[in-house]
């Protein structure tokens, strides 16, 4: 039965036949910790326990690097034919699409997602991202230099070792699948360490890799809070790079933690606060409102790179609020994530909806104008949910319009033209995308070369494809996923010099 035909009950009835993989995966197999210790995993959308998880730490971790080593050391996967190697993840994107209803609920669970947004977005994003990396395994080139006669000189491209890679909760499948992919690809050995907000689906990912002919030992898990687990695989001496997407705060830890031990090199991506400026001469204005809406709305507005600046120009401002209303109310719905009819699920757990909350209250006494939203919706209690808000009348000073909120919260701001519009977006300690809708192909070029961002889109939001470099400037990070310059992240060169003789 197609996923797309499920119903409320469906969904439900598949949830509660469920079963989950709470163990960390290291060497093919789940295991607990030696502690015994767990955590639980909350589903956001009603606060009950899902499931308690092995909680690792610097334990779990050493074992599972050691796994990760003596796979690389062994070459079974490192030195595996590289069309070999595309087989495999070729398989193992086909098994998660056998899988997908499982990996819906998994996230749709934990995390509060809705879960065809799982089906529609997340998966096919997933598997599309493996497919990419895949075809490229035999597509990395070395070189050979021009030298003198007697020499030849040639560089290889050769994978790092062990990876430790750690992936947020807003986008649990496929925020690992980015990271894993070009990883996996050239021939490392990772260590995954998941969000313990969204601890579910990682355990399936490793079981299924095996499952599709990858080695055991080449992808493992380790489950566990962030000042453990992944604290431990950031510190540990025999991990060589460290891959990371989260909180500003953290990804500067991640550096600190590489250069107290071993160096390691580290690539984050650390999120943003992403401008959305719309000028008066574009003439599709319900476009502009729906791409808007959906920029910042879209997924409980917990993504990293949410429209949430809207620089309006001020010919336009107030129609623009007022569309903007009407089609956020119609688009976006909140309710039960296993409901297809829900277009908004909950945060990802209480305490984010609190402080989802503490910002709306933050907008309202630093003098923004409540337009839409700004509390709990209706009925809807026992769940995180925020409502999908607007703030009008917003200045770029203001903590609404400079932290990054990682939820449903909209600050409009009117400018006067492209030119302010592009000094207020740059005003910001972030820089991972911004977009412009212009009909003016000049300044439109203008934006894309003076915007501090490392993204951007014009008369459009959010469009991409596993071809396009996701990453930021400034405190954004400084690494890039998807595209080809994440595979050479994931490997280092080597230069060999042949002397020929005389």
């Amino acid at each position: 039965m197609d996923a797309s035909a499920y119903s409320r009950d469906d969904w439900r009835a598949k949830a509660a036949a469920l079963k989950f993989h709470t163990g960390h995966f290291i060497d093919g197999e789940f295991v607990a910790s030696k502690s015994g210790a767990t955590f639980a995993s909350i589903n956001p959308a009603n606060g009950e326990v899902l499931a308690e998880v092995a909680r690792g730490g610097a334990e779990e971790v050493a074992r599972a690097v050691a796994s990760g080593r003596r796979a690389f050391k062994s070459g079974v996967w490192s030195r595996l034919e590289p069309r070999a190697r595309l087989d495999v993840l070729n398989r193992f994107a086909g098994l998660i699409e056998a899988h997908a209803d499982e990996f819906a609920l998994l996230d749709s669970l934990d995390m509060g997602k809705p879960v065809m947004d799982m089906i529609n977005i997340d998966i096919p994003g997933s598997t599309r991202t493996i497919r990419y990396f895949a075809e490229t395994v035999d597509k990395l080139e070395g070189a050979v230099t021009a030298t003198a006669f007697d020499a030849l000189h040639y560089i290889l491209r050769q994978p790092l070792g062990v990876v430790g890679l750690i992936v947020p909760w807003n986008y649990p499948l496929m925020m690992a699948a980015w990271k894993l992919a070009p990883a996996l690809a050239v021939g490392n050995s990772v260590v995954l360490k998941p969000a313990e907000q969204s601890p579910l689906s990682a355990g399936l990912l490793a079981r299924l890799f095996v499952e599709a002919g990858g080695p055991p030992g080449v992808l493992n898990v380790v489950q566990g809070v962030g000042e453990e687990a992944g604290k431990a695989l950031a510190l540990h001496n025999d991990v060589d790079k460290i891959g990371f997407t989260g909180s500003v705060e953290v990804g500067k830890l991640m550096m600190i933690y590489a250069g107290q031990s071993n160096m390691k090199r580290v690539t984050t991506e650390c999120g943003g606060k992403t401008p959305q400026i719309i000028l008066a001469d574009w003439d599709d204005l319900d476009m502009a409102v729906t791409y808007a809406v959906n920029g910042i709305f879209g997924n409980q507005g917990e993504v990293c790179n949410a429209g949430s600046r809207i620089l309006v120009e001020a010919a336009i401002h107030d129609e623009f609020v007022e569309r903007f209303k009407l089609k956020a109310a119609e688009s976006f719905t909140p309710g039960d994530p296993l409901d297809p009819r829900t277009t908004m699920g909950p945060m990802v757990t209480m305490g984010q909806q609190q402080r989802v909350l503490k910002y709306i209250d933050i907008g309202r006494k630093e003098g923004a104008t409540l337009g839409l939203g700004g509390g709990v919706p209706a009925g809807l209690n026992q769940g995180a949910y925020v409502e999908p808000t607007m703030f009008l009348g917003v200045d770029n000073a203001m903590t609404i319009a400079r932290e990054e909120i990682f939820g449903p919260v909209a600050a409009i701001m009117k400018v006067d033209n492209a030119d302010q519009a592009v000094e207020i977006a740059n005003d910001s300690i972030f820089g991972l995308a911004a977009s412009i809708w212009t009909r003016d192909i000049s300044r439109a070029h203008r934006f894309a070369r003076d915007i501090e961002a490392g993204v951007v889109w014009i008369n459009c939001f959010d469009h991409g494809d596993a071809t396009q470099p996701w990453g930021g400037y400034k405190q954004s990070g400084n690494g890039r996923d998807k595209c080809l310059e994440a595979l050479t992240q994931y490997t280092q060169t080597k230069s060999v010099w042949l002397h020929l003789g005389g």
